[in-house]
């Protein structure tokens, strides 16, 4: 097979790597010209990672012939709580879709608050897992609902807020022909 014109693109997520990068770039010294340094000064994960360097890589584990076939090296800041909410929610496959889709296939509308949108990009920066963590979390949140819903035949809507992401509360399930509840007006 002829590669010459091809790019390979190699991505992964190197936990570890920034420690090999910040030994590599942080100077060591002992006596009265050390630098001193406190914890807190030191580098983001992404600040570390945008400094990587070949011998880095070396280093971290990875053959250098395999290292010495990747010209260019680059590197992706981690992402954050909107970012993470837009992977939930604005492309064509997103998850909250495709699980809307599922309940669809039931007759059940599915609706994720903004509050419980927040809170599963929050639980995947927490974790650490970024954009793969999300589909477990929401997997944990309505795997039970999505095994009852078919047994249920007059829930019209489940909705899933912050509560029910966090683990104290279940979906709230709304019924065909239930009206919603009234406020009470607070006692004065």
């Amino acid at each position: 097979m002829d590669t010459r014109n091809i790019l390979f693109i190699c991505g992964g997520a190197f936990s570890g790597l920034e420690k090999v990068i910040q030994n590599r770039s942080t100077r060591g010294g002992i006596g009265f010209n050390a630098e001193v340094r406190s914890k807190e000064e030191g580098k983001k994960v992404g600040e570390s990672l945008r400094e990587v360097e070949p011998d880095d890589l070396v280093k971290f584990g990875l053959i250098p012939e395999f290292v010495g076939r990747l010209p260019v090296l680059a590197t992706l800041d981690e992402l954050d709580e909107a970012a993470l909410i837009q992977i939930l929610t604005e492309p064509k496959n997103a998850l909250t879709k495709q699980y809307a889709k599922l309940f669809e296939m039931e007759g059940v509308d599915l609706e994720f608050r903004t509050d419980a949108l927040k809170s599963v990009a929050r639980r995947a920066l927490e974790r650490k897992t970024g954009a793969r963590g999300l589909r477990s979390i929401l997997e944990g949140v309505l795997l039970d609902t999505m095994y009852e819903i078919p047994s249920q035949s007059d829930v019209s809507k489940v909705v899933i807020d912050e509560s029910v992401i966090d683990g104290t509360s279940k979906p709230l399930l709304i019924y065909e022909n239930s009206e919603p509840p009234a406020k009470v007006a607070p006692d004065a």
